[in-house]
């Protein structure tokens, strides 16, 4: 029997299965002076969320001479809230659900993409407040625009699926990908992607390359005039990390009307505080719930539940990070 520590929550679904194997589960969240004392050593496995940080300091006060952790679970993709190096150290396993969230991320990113273009959340402000803008609200159609995607892995492939079906011309680029499927055309230098859109979304992880990836630079780089020939502005949105865009200069770039509309579920500092983003009509964001829908917390709970079962049945996991 495991004892497992779940401190960003986990579906009932999930929980049940574990404890039908006999594990024992904690669902409760732990502040960070908690862990930084050593409170995880009682556990064997712990599955976080974004909201739980485990750095060095972290990782290194959740093992004991008596045990410890053995085994991290991020319940959903990005991990650049674990220190797997560190893991790694102390022979704890680390293993994500990459694939258990993307239809729910991929919708929230078109979603946030349209709500941007056709002016949504603008028209919803005004409306509240009495006002009846009909006719200052024209929107641009994303069809007959070009989509650039920063990264191209599992959620950047199903938002190009959306966006070509909707008629949009898509870009990418990733320099760990090698392959180039037909009709979206592969650029080799990131500041070339920008050149060819008017539309871009973010796809890839957080590191040293990526922070502020998406700065004045860049954003100036974009053209304003679709590939139909209609003047639709600079559009940019993020569903990815934190940190990728530069918040100051896309700041800026709304203010100057550089940039038609930036749209953001993801900041530098969570949660979302004081920022200059929020006095731009032309920005919307959200409190980092791509992934939050009812389908993806069962299927994210499940396969995070299947990989725990395993590896302390046979001490290894089908999939792993480190």
């Amino acid at each position: 029997m495991a004892r497992i520590a779940v401190t960003d929550g986990m579906s009932t679904k999930a929980v049940e299965m574990l404890e039908k194997m006999g594990h024992e589960v904690t669902l409760r969240h732990f502040g960070k002076e908690e862990i930084d004392s050593g409170t995880l050593s009682d556990f064997d496995a712990v599955v976080i969320r974004s909201a739980t940080k485990l750095h060095s300091r972290q990782i290194s006060a959740s093992v004991s001479d008596e045990g410890g952790l053995q085994f991290i679970g991020r319940a959903g993709v990005g991990v650049d809230n674990i220190d797997i190096n560190e893991a790694t150290k102390y022979n704890i396993k680390v293993c994500n659900t990459p694939g258990a969230s993307t239809r729910s991320v991929v919708e929230f990113t078109i979603g946030h993409l349209i709500a941007s273009t056709r002016n949504i959340v603008t028209a919803d402000r005004s409306l509240r407040s009495g006002i009846w803008a009909k006719k200052e609200l024209r929107g641009s159609e994303i069809g007959g625009k070009s989509l650039g995607l920063i990264g191209f892995g599992r959620i950047a492939r199903g938002v190009a699926n959306a966006a070509i079906a909707f008629g949009m011309q898509v870009h990418a680029y990733d320099p760990y990908v090698v392959d180039s499927p037909e009709g979206i055309t592969i650029h080799k230098e990131v500041d070339d992607l920008f050149r060819n859109c008017t539309h871009i979304s973010i796809h890839c992880n957080l590191t040293e390359e990526t922070r502020n990836l998406v700065n004045s630079h860049r954003i100036s780089l974009m053209p304003r005039i679709g590939t139909d020939g209609i003047e639709c502005g600079k559009h940019i949105v993020s569903c990815a990390r934190g940190g990728i865009v530069d918040e100051s200069a896309a700041s800026k770039a709304l203010a100057s009307g550089d940039l038609q509309s930036l749209a953001l579920d993801v900041f530098e500092n969570e949660p979302l505080d004081d920022s200059p983003l929020l006095s731009h009509e032309s920005f919307h964001g959200s409190p980092h719930i791509a992934a939050s829908t009812m389908e993806a917390q069962s299927r994210i709970g499940v396969e995070m539940a299947e990989l725990l079962i395993e590896f302390f049945e046979t001490g290894s996991t089908r999939t792993s990070l480190n």
